[in-house]
């Protein structure tokens, strides 16, 4: 496995870039079947602002439940590569997590049998057991899939349930390094799993690319958007839909560049569409973004409030700008009351530290360090489903 890592890497923006996705989701979930006339009522002129606390938390969605699954599946994809030599795809593992998390939406804590078979950590977690409007289509390409299958799910769906959860694949280029295929196209291939649609995975391989230039290249947004735009396409020559892709990519950017006031931002996110399916989805949160590059507050602020998939691209629109500012960046109204904010803080510090590298040297003699046992325990002890099991 390939180990070179010489690449810029930033604690505060991976923690910024996964706590910025579950903040905008929380934002955004209480008004995501609202029009913008029923916000103006609840929430007054402004819209959404601040959390609408529920059990005293801001509650999460089932995307950054998707999400924090998915990043579990990268590292126990590479922990079991470490450890056994030998490892399948990424997204297979993740697959394997999003199984998981199909049993947190279908089973109460207590029903877990004891000694069954499960992949991440996470299923421990009894705060995860909740449902949190899962998307149709993905519980149904879960229930219908194999676990450890990485064939793409059966169906013609391009909404943004795909595309949500890829949001770690861009803070982990450990994964290109260590199988010789690029982050974008594990991003892509994810997305796959339960969308089945071009259009449906094109805009999760350009959503990992703009999070990895970011973080690890030092790239504003402004910069990684443009360098998405012109990469994606050629990463993906076959596909027929790049036209379309290109197109409401190419003019998010441009209404971004506009001058026009705050309140002219509803206007131009109605330009885009209303976020139900990934590419307009990706293009507002572009927009915001780029809109609002340094104030989280003002992006995710206008990434919610309209009449339309109002979690998802506040989540993007989170991740993306949490990336760049950083959680330090983050204000503290976002961060305070977030559910499970120590779990998605414990991830994101996993993906930072990644695997510890004295289980490379340990693949054929006992352990001593209590931090790699603790580890091996974490990615590995329950990740024992046959399909992993060489």
């Amino acid at each position: 496995m390939a180990t070179n890592r010489d690449f810029l890497k930033d604690i505060n923006q991976y923690r910024g870039c996964l706590l910025g996705f579950a903040a905008g989701d929380a934002l955004g979930y209480p008004v995501e079947t609202m029009t913008e006339a029923q916000i103006s009522s609840v929430y007054g002129a402004h819209g959404i602002t601040r959390y609408r606390l529920k059990g005293g938390v801001a509650q999460i969605s089932a995307s950054t439940q998707m999400m924090l699954f998915a990043a579990t599946g990268l590292l126990a994809g590479t922990t079991r590569g470490i450890v056994r030599g030998i490892m399948g795809p990424y997204e297979g593992y993740i697959r394997c997590c999003y199984q998981d998390w199909l049993k947190t939406q279908i089973l109460s804590f207590a029903q877990l049998q004891d000694g069954q078979y499960h992949y991440s950590w996470l299923i421990d977690v009894p705060e995860m057991f909740h449902v949190r409007s899962p998307g149709k289509t993905c519980v149904c390409a879960l229930i219908d899939s194999q676990p450890g299958s990485s064939q793409p799910a059966i169906n013609t769906s391009k909404g943004c349930g795909g595309m949500l959860p890829v949001a770690p694949i861009g803070l982990y280029r450990e994964a290109s390094l260590r199988s010789d295929v690029p982050l974008d196209t594990i991003g892509a291939k994810t997305a796959e799993l339960t969308h089945g649609h071009e259009l449906g995975c094109i805009p999760a391989a350009a959503f990992v690319h703009i999070i990895d230039k970011i973080t690890h290249e030092g790239m504003t947004i402004g910069q990684a958007v443009d360098d998405a735009i012109t990469v994606i396409p050629e990463l993906f020559p076959e596909r027929r839909h790049m036209g379309e892709f290109r197109a409401i990519m190419s003019r998010a950017v441009a209404l971004a560049a506009a001058h026009h006031a705050d309140e002219d931002d509803l206007a131009a996110i109605h330009t885009l569409g209303s976020g139900w399916v990934a590419e307009e989805t990706l293009a507002i949160a572009v927009y915001c973004a780029l809109r609002y590059p340094d104030d989280f507050q003002k992006a995710v602020h206008a990434a919610v409030n309209h009449s339309g998939n109002s979690n998802a691209t506040g989540a993007v629109t989170g991740s993306i700008v949490g990336a760049s500012v950083g959680f330090s960046g983050i204000p503290h109204t976002f961060i305070d009351d977030l559910e499970l904010r120590q779990v998605i803080l414990t991830v994101a510090d996993d993906l930072y530290h990644d695997c510890p590298e004295i289980l490379v040297k340990s693949q054929y003699e006992p352990m001593t360090d209590k931090q790699a046992v603790w580890w091996e325990t974490k990615y590995f002890g329950n990740t024992l489903h046959p399909q992993f099991s060489q």
